[in-house]
């Protein structure tokens, strides 16, 4: 039987304080030390270390990472304002084709992921199909069922 070898030893102990000094995140630490990024919480939470409070002092070795824009946020908004029409009673609503059905294997980021509703067929789910907004998950007519906007008191519409 092989006796287990403790994960914290003095030199990963001091590489932890060292690469915590110098302002690594506890991912890159965990990468670097080769444990999992909660161990590296649990220990520096035993050990009573702690950043600084407040936003004063900048990370020396951390390099700034540009943020990637994701479809979401202001741009999604936007994005549904354009597809936006004015409120039309529900007989005159713009029918939906899904004459394009797709399986769950067929899907992809040229389809529409709405899924159409096969009453009496539990196994077998399909998927709208249509070519979806540039940004959403969904063709123009799912994307108005999906993203309606809310009527709440104190708000404008």
């Amino acid at each position: 039987m092989v006796a287990p070898t403790p994960t914290w030893t003095e030199d990963r102990i001091a590489l932890l304080k060292s690469l915590f000094d110098r302002g690594r995140t506890c991912r890159e630490i965990a990468d670097e030390i080769g444990v999992s990024r909660n161990a590296v919480i649990g220990k520096l939470s035993r050990l009573n270390v702690s950043r600084p409070s407040g936003r004063g002092g900048a990370r020396s070795e951390r390099t700034v990472r540009a943020k990637v824009q994701r479809p979401g946020g202001a741009r999604q908004l936007q994005i549904l304002l354009a597809l936006r029409v004015e409120p039309q009673p529900q007989a005159e609503a713009e029918p939906i084709h899904n004459g394009q059905c797709c399986s769950l294997m067929e899907l992809s980021r040229e389809t529409c992921r709405w899924p159409i509703d096969n009453t009496g067929a539990a196994a077998d789910v399909w998927y709208c199909g249509n070519k979806p907004v540039e940004g959403l998950p969904y063709c123009a007519g799912h994307a108005r069922i999906a993203y309606r906007l809310t009527s709440r008191p104190g708000r404008a519409q």
